[in-house]
């Protein structure tokens, strides 16, 4: 899909016919996503500038992801989605930056973008410019990502009271078990979180290196509140991150508790059970020289015998704390 964003911001186009369109003079945003190979070659041609392709923009090193040509700016970095609306995962994201166009490049129908667009349309932007544009992009991503990671706290604040809430009223392993999936995927979350604020991290001072000499009055603020946005992200995941971890091992813990309690159950039982078994063992060979034999309280006897090798060990372990 390759939609156009003119100066006039509350008027946008969608491009169907590739072979007879041509830009208008006062587009300044083209959102590609999930080009199709006609519509890559129509921005080429229409542009003069070249788009990148998924390959490209998946690169990992720091050479690929951030470049300039004729002072032309192409730039990359993972975001974070819901695959689906369920599972996490990345997409890659590119900008074509310019002084006069902006070029986006997606994969994925990101809701940073969509509401982005809404408040474009509704006249609510940094600027009417490239420059302005992109910032704004930038702004709606990382607020995007301050709201998951606000999420993922309060489902770990709710884990963190599930964890350590009275042992009376625990449901046992198996919500521990709930416990130990919702710990990784809210781990699965944050990784991808901080992956995408390390991409935009690195974007944010390139650009603001390199784009002085075009870019507006207006947007330079904005690039310095966005980097701070960032830096305090960044905290605010390392702190998550370390909260998974605690929970993650006191989880461990408890479930290592739960085994012992189980284990420690069944050394009381054995302890207990082994001398009666033995006794009855005993006379329960088929020995004619076995003096209880001929007893007529032989029975009773044997059965008093088992009781009281039970007890023993019983009162013994119960005076040991046992249990």
């Amino acid at each position: 899909m390759l939609v156009l964003q003119t100066r006039d911001l509350a008027l946008h186009e969608t491009v169907d016919d590739l072979a007879a369109a041509a830009l208008p003079p006062d587009v300044i945003w083209i959102d590609m996503c999930s080009p199709t190979p006609e519509e890559i070659a129509f921005v080429e041609r229409a542009t003069k500038l070249p788009v990148p392709n998924r390959a490209a923009l998946s690169e990992i090193e720091t050479s690929s992801r951030l470049s300039i040509e004729n002072d032309v700016l192409f730039l990359s970095t993972p975001i974070s989605f819901r695959a689906g609306g369920v599972r996490p995962a990345t997409t890659p994201l590119g900008f074509v930056l310019s002084a006069h166009l902006l070029i986006t490049v997606r994969f994925e129908n990101l809701p940073a973008f969509a509401g982005f667009k809404e408040r474009c349309f509704a006249g609510h932007t940094l600027h009417a410019s490239s420059s302005g544009l992109f910032i704004g992009l930038l702004e709606a991503v990382v607020d995007r990502m301050a709201d998951v990671l606000e999420h993922v706290g309060g489902e770990l604040d709710e884990i963190s009271q599930r964890v350590f809430q009275p042992a009376d009223e625990k449901s046992g392993s198996t919500d521990l078990q709930k416990i130990l999936q919702s710990l990784g995927r809210s781990g699965e979350i944050l990784s991808k979180i901080r992956d995408s604020l390390l991409g935009i991290g690195r974007i944010v001072p390139f650009v603001t290196g390199l784009s002085g000499d075009w870019m507006p009055v207006e947007v330079g603020p904005h690039l310095k509140t966005l980097r701070d946005d960032i830096a305090s992200l960044n905290d605010y995941d390392s702190y998550l991150n370390s909260k998974v971890q605690f929970l993650l091992d006191a989880t461990l813990g408890l479930i290592n508790i739960e085994q012992n309690n189980i284990m420690k159950v069944l050394t009381v039982v054995s302890v207990v059970g082994v001398p009666p078994v033995l006794i009855a063992g005993i006379y329960g060979m088929n020995f004619k020289a076995i003096p209880e034999l001929d007893w007529a309280w032989g029975y009773p006897y044997a059965i008093m015998l088992m009781i009281v090798s039970a007890v023993i060990p019983f009162i013994w372990l119960k005076r040991r704390r046992w249990f």
